[in-house]
């Protein structure tokens, strides 16, 4: 075969492909794209695994077992929202905000999470399993029987946090804040 029938052929199978119209996810009324507004939506087991929704405002969002494994939050708003059982392994989610939202039993692993904020959050069961939470609030969030080993807390406030029950195997609690703290490390 020649080259020239070669490259004809690869020229018109990536035109047929740059010409199929693209159809933007939307789940329940809600499009999955950065900076949506879609506060309360119902986005339970939703597969929403390596999605762009930077900037996203999904507060009081129920998003129960949904699948976000991957994703984007960068700078998003999920204050109030149900992630029950929700999937977050190697979520990046620098500046989100989860204040208030129900985690309970969420999967977190390799999460990151800087500068994150879950104040007031229920994370009773949660795996945190190797995130790196690093300048990220914790204030009063209850983090009962969860799974810290090989989390890294640089800098992070604990305060009046319940850590009571924690795996905290390898865990770097390094300059945190565990002022009115339960079950927070006291080797730090």
């Amino acid at each position: 075969m020649s080259r020239h029938l070669i490259f004809s052929l690869f020229f018109l199978s990536t035109v047929a492909v740059a010409a199929e119209p693209f159809e933007p996810l939307v789940i329940n009324g809600c499009g999955i794209w950065p900076h949506t507004r879609c506060p309360g939506a119902d986005l339970r087991h939703a597969n929403l695994a390596g999605q762009n929704l930077a900037g996203a405002d999904l507060t009081g969002a129920q998003l129960a077992r949904a699948d976000l494994r991957g994703a984007n939050l960068a700078g998003a708003t999920l204050d109030g929202a149900d992630l029950t059982a929700a999937r977050l392994n190697k979520v990046s989610a620098p500046t989100a905000t989860f204040r208030g939202a129900k985690m309970v039993g969420a999967d977190l692993e390799f999460a990151r999470l800087f500068r994150t904020d879950f104040t007031e959050a229920d994370l009773t069961g949660a795996n945190l399993e190797a995130a790196k939470a690093n300048f990220a609030w914790f204030i009063g969030v209850r983090l009962t029987n969860a799974n810290l080993q090989e989390t890294k807390f640089f800098t992070v406030n604990f305060r009046k946090a319940d850590l009571t029950g924690i795996y905290r195997r390898f865990a770097v609690f390094q300059d945190a804040d565990f002022e009115g703290c339960i079950g927070c490390p006291t080797d730090w």
